[in-house]
């Protein structure tokens, strides 16, 4: 499992290596792609978001009334394996704050399709992921 988070902080880094501010939401109990980034990129602050904080290096918050400080001047806010319904609210993330998004379905997920046309699918290693590019 490791090979997967080792290709998508990769995908990361190749893509912002000079990201100032980068939010995970829907963290969950896989805290290694988080790892991973902040030993990769040291000057990069990561905060990590969940609606149910499993410890103390999670923040609360609820990305359908997020809280502004969290997210603003953020080069990138990504998802892991985020629910269908969720991803509206992360896409509004990404017009509130005009930043990028990636989001990594599960592997029999689909994106949802009110986003296929923002959202590009890429494929990169072993890995698929939905990349948003803001326009600025």
């Amino acid at each position: 499992m490791t090979q997967i988070w080792d290709d998508f902080t990769d995908y990361i880094i190749q893509n912002y290596p000079d990201a100032k501010k980068i939010v995970e939401v829907g963290v969950g109990a896989i805290l290694t792609p988080a790892q991973l980034l902040k030993e990769k990129l040291p000057d990069t602050k990561i905060t990590l978001i969940d609606i149910h904080p499993k410890n103390e290096t999670v923040t609360y918050d609820d990305i359908t009334q997020p809280t502004d400080s969290i997210y603003e001047n953020s080069d990138l806010i990504y998802a892991i394996r985020p629910p269908e319904e969720l991803q509206p609210d992360i896409m509004n993330l990404a017009s509130k704050y005009n930043t990028d998004i990636i989001i990594k379905p599960l592997f029999t997920e689909e994106i949802n399709l009110k986003y296929k046309n923002k959202l590009k699918l890429k494929n990169y290693k072993r890995l698929s992921l939905y990349h948003y590019k803001r326009v600025i």
